[in-house]
C-alpha cells in the first residue's frame, strides 16, 4: 500500500450490508474492502453485475454510509460533505436538462459551485473545446447523440475542476471513434494530475487507460494490482526481433531446443481491431474518395 500522502482514496475493511424493513441483514453488498487509489492515477473498478461496484461508488460519493470499516477521500472522512467540492462524477446515464444547450448546461452547474460569471464563462468555453463540442455548443441536448451526451456529461463532471473524477461506464454506448476519444480524454486528465476512478464492463477500455485495477466479485476483492503485472504470463518468455530469414529462425529453434525450450509461435505482431477501425475511419476523413479495390482474380 502507498503512504497516506500519496493516496486520494483509502478504504480499510469497508463493508456495506443492506437490511430489510425490520432492520435484519439482507444482503452484504461489500465485504471488508481494503484498497488505496494513488494521486494522479487512473484506477479501474471491475466486476460482474452485483459485485459491489455501484455500492462502492455510492459510498465514495457519500450517498450511502458504510456498515463497518473506514473510508477516507482526499484526506477527509467520507461523511465530510466539503470533499464533494473536489469530486466530479459521471454516472452511467447522464441526467441532464434536455432543453438546455451545452453552454447553458455548464453555466447552470457552475452556479451550483458558486462560481462567478466570468469563471463560469471561461470554464464553459474551455471544457466545450476539450470535449470537442464547439460545433454543437448552442444545440439543445435533446438533439445530441449518445456520444455527444457522454461528452457533455464529462464536461459537467469537470466544471468544478475536481481533483478526483469518478466515471461509471464512461464509454457505454459509444462507437469505436467515440470510445477512443473518451479514453484519450481520460488519459489527458491523468496528464493534468487528476485522479480518475472508472467502472466499466469493457475490459479492453480498462486495459488501455488504467494503471491499476481492483476486481470485485460477490462484494469481495479478488484481484488488486498494476494492470501490466497482472496480465503478464510468467510461464512464457517473449522475445521480439526484427524480421529474420527462415534459416536464422531454424537456428534459433535448434538453440532453444538445446536448452530445453521450444518456439511456440513465429509470426508478425498484430494490432487490435479497434486500432485498425479508428485508423481506417481517420484515414478516410483525411483522404476522401479512397476505397478498397479487390485484387484482380
Amino acid at each position: 500500500m502507498s503512504t497516506a500522502a500519496e493516496n486520494v482514496i483509502v478504504t480499510r475493511n469497508l463493508t456495506k450490508t443492506y437490511r430489510d424493513f425490520w432492520g435484519r441483514p439482507k444482503v452484504k453488498a461489500l465485504n471488508s474492502l481494503s484498497i488505496d487509489v494513488k494521486k494522479g492515477e487512473v484506477f479501474g473498478l471491475l466486476g460482474p453485475n452485483g459485485s459491489g461496484k455501484t455500492t462502492t461508488l455510492k459510498l465514495l460519493l457519500g450517498l450511502l454510509f458504510p456498515s463497518d470499516g473506514e473510508l477516507s477521500i482526499l484526506g477527509k472522512p467520507a461523511t465530510d460533505v466539503t470533499k464533494n467540492e473536489q469530486i466530479g462524477y459521471l454516472p452511467e446515464e447522464s441526467y441532464l436538462y434536455r432543453f438546455l444547450n451545452a453552454e447553458e448546461t455548464l453555466d447552470f452547474y457552475g452556479q451550483l459551485f458558486n462560481m462567478s460569471a466570468a469563471v463560469r464563462k471561461q470554464r464553459t468555453r474551455d471544457l466545450i473545446k476539450m470535449v470537442g463540442l464547439e460545433h454543437a455548443r448552442r444545440r439543445q441536448l435533446k438533439e445530441y447523440s449518445k456520444g455527444m451526451t457522454r461528452r457533455i456529461g464529462l464536461a459537467q463532471a469537470l466544471i468544478n475542476d475536481p481533483e478526483l473524477i469518478l466515471l461509471d461506464e464512461p464509454t457505454s454506448g459509444l462507437d469505436p471513434i467515440g470510445s477512443r476519444d473518451m479514453k484519450d480524454l481520460i488519459i489527458g486528465l491523468k496528464e493534468r494530475g487528476k485522479t480518475v476512478v472508472m467502472c466499466s464492463h469493457l475490459l479492453a477500455d480498462v486495459q488501455d487507460v488504467c494503471d491499476r485495477i481492483a476486481i470485485l466479485d460477490g462484494g469481495e476483492l479478488k484481484v488488486f494490482g498494476r494492470v501490466q503485472d497482472l496480465l503478464k504470463d510468467q510461464g512464457v518468455t517473449q522475445i521480439k526481433t526484427s524480421k529474420l530469414p527462415e534459416n536464422v529462425v531454424e537456428e534459433v529453434r535448434a538453440l532453444l531446443a538445446k536448452h530445453g525450450g521450444s518456439v511456440m509461435e513465429v509470426d508478425s505482431p498484430t494490432t487490435t481491431l479497434e486500432e485498425l477501425f479508428v485508423k481506417t475511419v481517420r484515414d478516410g476523413a483525411a483522404r476522401p474518395g479512397q476505397r478498397y479495390i479487390p485484387p484482380a482474380a
